[in-house]
């Protein structure tokens, strides 16, 4: 979907690269927290940072509760309203919007208006795709149904927000449902004890950190960014910031970072932040109602209806244009995996697929694992992947060394004679702690504390 259009992937074949996967977001930060355990992290839920202080070598955090402690590095993950972004005096620029009036609300429905895919039968209108929003002259409206879930509608129009002063209603769900659609929608209050959803947001946020990084504090997830929902964006964005922060943080206190790495997070990741604005801003433009936008919307479709169009959309929304490695399916003398089954360590991984590279990356052995045989999919001699699975060198010829030598390098600091030079024993690993509002920002290397 996008912008209340729907996307026909069919066409696409191999090269669609979207895979929807509803699953609930607590359910996602429920595996995320009980793996970070398991990794050693100590997770503090209910702290509030006040204040924040950066000193050369380290930053000084002080707690609500009067508690102080200092540490090397301070990750704000801490939502679209931090306080470590705040108290670090970086500035949030960005777009507000004043005459959206959003509402939510779980609800109940009689089997008798329910299609087998889960859709919404409405008497006088039609159906309601589930998980798609629907956009009419006067509003958008959302309906949403999952298995085991309590159901959920959701609905925006424009309008001023001062005309709203008192609490929401469901009676107030039902009259923006039946304004949007122009009849009413066969929905009850729902069932059991809850606690159930009912919400309104006037307005809305589209903002993004000036700078990822100062000093010795970074942002990411809303921390770093805020936009509109649609399309639901933002969890793969945050996941994906902490990704690419997490191995550059640990490489960094574990003292073989190459010089400038840590900068890197902030030259790789605003400018996938920038391509998730733009596209959620476009698509708010795209869903308001209004004759213009109707007419914006004929040309719009019939661009989205060409295979081009659809497959540009398909890559903007996946977030595949960033140098992701595909999932391939390697061959090996131990049997055959898939990529995604042994990029699970939090290391790199070099593919030889030529069996010309593990020698040269061997000096590189304590940070890269080798693995050897042949990929399906790929032309290529070899690849070197780092922890968050982007591709740091492709082998196009045999025997490419010097390619490889270089990347690694630039990548995974230069070699150590002796593999353990320059780390601590376990029993000395640095102990660094970030703050965080949630699982997402969880998790890579020993020593880590989590400060919710």
């Amino acid at each position: 979907m996008f912008g209340a259009f729907t996307l026909d992937l069919t066409g696409l074949g191999d090269s669609n690269p979207v895979c929807l996967l509803p699953a609930p977001q607590e359910h996602i930060e429920k595996v995320l927290a009980e793996r970070a355990v398991e990794l050693g992290v100590d997770l503090r839920r209910g702290q509030e940072v006040t204040d924040v202080q950066q000193e050369d070598d380290f930053v000084r955090i002080t707690l609500a509760d009067g508690e102080t402690f200092t540490t090397r590095y301070l990750v704000g993950a801490d939502g679209g309203h931090s306080m470590v972004r705040r108290l670090s005096g970086i500035d949030f620029p960005g777009v507000t919007t004043d005459d959206f009036i959003t509402c939510s609300a779980h609800v109940s429905v009689a089997d008798e208006h329910l299609g087998p895919d889960g859709s919404l039968r409405v008497p006088g209108y039609g159906t309601l795709p589930p998980l798609l929003y629907v956009r009419t002259e006067y509003g958008t409206i959302a309906w949403g149904l999952l298995p085991d879930r309590v159901p959920v509608l959701n609905t925006t129009e424009t309008g001023s927000p001062d005309e709203y002063t008192t609490p929401m209603t469901f009676e107030e769900m039902m009259a923006s449902a039946e304004r949007v659609l122009g009849v009413p929608v066969p929905l009850a209050p729902p069932q059991g004890e809850g606690p159930h959803l009912l919400r309104r947001l006037l307005g809305g946020n589209t903002r993004l950190a000036e700078r990822y990084r100062d000093g010795r504090v970074l942002l990411l997830g809303d921390a770093a960014h805020v936009h509109s929902a649609i399309g639901g964006p933002g969890l793969n964005l945050g996941l994906q910031d902490a990704f690419n922060l997490g191995w550059k943080l640990a490489a960094t206190v574990h003292g073989w970072a190459p010089e400038g790495l840590l900068d890197t997070y902030d030259e790789e990741r605003r400018p996938v932040a920038e391509h998730v604005v733009a596209s959620t801003l476009s698509q708010s433009a795209l869903m308001r109602p209004g004759p213009e936008v109707g007419a914006l919307r004929t040309v719009f479709g019939a661009l989205l209806a060409t295979p081009g169009g659809t497959e540009h959309i398909a890559h903007l929304l996946a977030g595949t244009t960033e140098g992701f490695a595909p999932d391939l399916v390697i061959h090996t003398d131990a049997g055959t995996r898939r990529l995604a089954d042994v990029t699970t360590t939090g290391r790199s991984l070099l593919l030889d697929l030529s069996g010309d590279f593990a020698g040269a990356a061997q000096p590189w052995h304590d940070r890269v694992d080798v693995i050897s045989g042949k990929a399906d999919g790929t032309s290529a001699t070899g690849l070197l992947l780092r922890p968050d699975c982007h591709i740091a060198w492709t082998g196009t010829e045999p025997n490419d060394v010097s390619g490889l030598r270089s990347a690694l390098s630039q990548w995974f600091g230069e070699p150590q004679n002796d593999a353990r030079a320059g780390h601590q024993s376990k029993g000395d690993q640095p102990h660094f702690r970030v703050r965080t509002g949630s699982a997402t920002g969880l998790g890579f290397g020993e020593g880590l504390t989590a400060v919710d």
